[in-house]
Formats: structure tokens, sequence, C-alpha cells
């Protein structure tokens, strides 16, 4: 977490949901259950809106105090959706007062424990209770914290009873202050970065962030270099020292991951035009559904379409692609070893591999395995 800086969370589990496989891609195999056990009252990290809804070390908390303090005021950039919300919180003023007062007297609570949720029937987030809206505001607002149960849904408490008091103790910065210490992180964990990058690691407007980086250079905290093929200006920590990727297997990677989140980044240090296929429909997929990119020394390599078949106990290799110009038999004897250590560390016993793909071939040569005909 200390290299990274954040964990984006998301629910998608056709694999693993990705707050996992990010230390999995970094560390190998590890026990899920002390990731969990990080978060949640008094542990080391929260959850909060870093870049989307993430979790963060504990120690950052005051440096998104002025988030929770635009929340409190709905000051959203799009007015539109800033008087909708407030015009909520007019119209269920009691009511939220009412879910407040339960967590308060109750304690930690998911919204479908709500004595009253007031269910909704709908589509996408139009079919969330209005208790759940009301606790997602309170969160927002820092009334509440939350963390993730084992069905990935939130657990919300009060916020005095989740961070630790050394933590709610520390100043508060202001927004000024805590949106440079933002950037200085931004910039340490991604190495290399243009301001569009920094801003989007944390979820800042690029004019908000731009002269906080003027700053960070003017104070000696950032470099700025020029990035041979970048049009833009690019910013580094002033003290950082440059080393070859020392790794030598390969590593795939969650399509949630800090190293690809930012895709126009993906596309100028890899040459990898990546986007997420999951919500494009069936048929209008180029790669597939849950495609996980292969790194390999410093360069992307390929793409893998996987889903963990958990009814069989097999990792499903659904499609794979070798990037233009990777030979596929190398890739491929490359990703046989991490796919079966994403399999071992998954519990499952099979890999099969499917057809898809101009890499699948060469998967199925170096596995031996094939997935059945008609198989998703």
């Amino acid at each position: 977490m200390s290299r990274v800086g954040t964990i984006q969370l998301d629910a998608v589990n056709v694999l693993e949901r990705t707050q996992f496989l990010v230390p999995f891609s970094r560390l190998g195999s590890y026990d899920p259950a002390s990731l969990r056990a990080l978060s949640g009252p008094g542990g080391h990290w929260f959850e909060y809106w870093g870049h989307a809804a993430s979790l963060l070390p504990m120690e950052l908390q005051p440096l998104f105090r002025w988030r929770m303090e635009r929340s409190r005021h709905d000051l959203l950039d799009n007015v539109g959706a800033k008087e909708r919300r407030r015009a909520w919180r007019v119209a269920h003023a009691g009511y939220m007062a009412a879910v407040l007062t339960e967590v308060t007297d109750r304690g930690p609570l998911a919204a479908s424990q709500l004595s009253e949720p007031r269910r909704r029937t709908g589509e996408w987030w139009d079919r969330r209770s209005l208790g759940r809206v009301a606790l997602e505001l309170l969160f927002g607002d820092g009334v509440l914290a939350a963390w993730r149960g084992t069905n990935f849904e939130r657990v919300y408490d009060l916020t005095e009873r989740v961070v630790p008091p050394e933590v709610l103790a520390l100043p508060t910065p202001s927004p000024e202050d805590a949106q440079r210490e933002l950037m200085a992180l931004a910039g340490r964990c991604l190495g290399v970065a243009t301001v569009a990058d920094l801003a989007d690691y944390f979820w800042l407007r690029v004019p908000a962030a731009r002269p906080r980086v003027a700053e960070l250079v003017e104070d000696g905290r950032l470099s700025k270099v020029s990035v041979e093929g970048w049009p833009q200006p690019a910013y580094v920590v002033a003290d950082a020292v440059l080393s070859a990727p020392r790794r030598r297997e390969a590593t795939l990677i969650s399509p949630f991951d800090s190293l690809i989140w930012t895709r126009a980044r993906t596309q100028r240090l890899f040459q990898f035009h990546y986007r997420i296929e999951i919500y494009v429909p069936g048929p209008h997929r180029t790669h597939g559904y849950y495609v996980m990119p292969l790194l390999w020394g410093d360069e992307l390599v390929g793409r893998f379409d996987l889903k963990a078949d958990r009814k069989n106990r097999t990792l499903l290799v659904v499609a794979a692609f070798a990037e233009p110009g990777k030979a596929g038999g190398p890739v491929a004897e490359a990703a046989v070893a991490e796919l079966h250590r994403l399999r071992q560390w998954l519990g499952l016993e099979g890999l099969a591999v499917g057809e898809k793909g101009d890499l699948a071939p060469y998967l199925r040569t170096a596995t031996g395995t094939v997935l059945a005909s008609g198989a998703p």
C-alpha cells in the first residue's frame, strides 16, 4: 500500500475482486483474510473516494476531509447533479436523521439491515434503496465510515468508532495543502507522470491540480522533465532513483490496477491501447469480458480474458491475445507460469484454454489443455 498509495475497489467477481488481485500481482500468493483485516474499525486502512471507491492508508484520512466538506455542502461540479442532491437532502432530511440515529444506536449496519430500508425497483443506480442513498451521503460527508463485508456490501458506522482517535486528532489541512500532498504522493506512486496523470490518481480536476504541481516544483519536491514521445511535460519526485525492472516472471494485471487505470498514460508508456469491456455487449467485445494485461519486464505483451469456474474448480482462459510484434511462443511460456500461480492462489485445480485469440494455440501447446467447445 505504501508503494501504490491506494487500491481501487470493484464488485466484479468473475475471477476475483480487484482489491485482492492488485496485491497478488505484486506479492504473489497471500491470504485474502489478511487484506480484509487491514480495513474496518481500528484498522490500518479506510475506504473513501480516492480513485473511485478505494482503500487508503489510515494516515491519509485528513487529506480527504476537504472532499468530505464539499460533499456536506453538495459542491458537485455538475450543476444539475448538485441541485438534485440538494433537493433530495431537503425532501428526505427526516429520514436521513433517522438513519443516522439508527446507526448510532445499533452500531455497524449495512443498508439491507436498516429497520426501514425503503427499497426501490429500477435499473442500475435507481434500484438503490433510499436507505442506501442516505447511508452513502453520510459516508461521503464523512459522518459515517465504512468497510466491506465478505459479500462486498458496505457496512457503515460512525466515523469516530472506525477511524482511530489519534488519526481523528490530526489537524485538518487546507484544501490546497491536502491536494498538494496528494499530488506529491501520486508522483511517488506513478514514477513519471503528466499533470493530468497526477490529477487522475486521486480524482482531482486538472485546473485544481496544475497550481499544486507548480508549487511542488517550486518547493523542490517534484522535478519537471521531458519524456521522448510525450507532447506534455512530465514530473518525477526530485530524489527519484531510476532502476530497471528486477522481476523476471510475467505478471497479470487487474483491469483496475493503478499501473493501467489512466488509459492515455498506458498508451504513452506501453503503446498499449486498453479499455474495459465489461459493459460492452458480448458480440461487440474485442478481447473479452474481464481482460488482464500481461506485464513482462517493462512491456505489456498480451491480454487474457479470464474466468474462475468455481463449480468445476477450473481457471478458464476464455481468450488470449499477444500484442503486435510479440512472439506467441515465448509470451505463452511466460504466461503459463503466472496462470498456474493465479490458479493455485484462487484454490482452483484445473486450467483450461479456449480457442479465441491468436495466443490461444500457443497456450494450448504449452499447457496441453483445451476448453470444451461451447463453453463461455
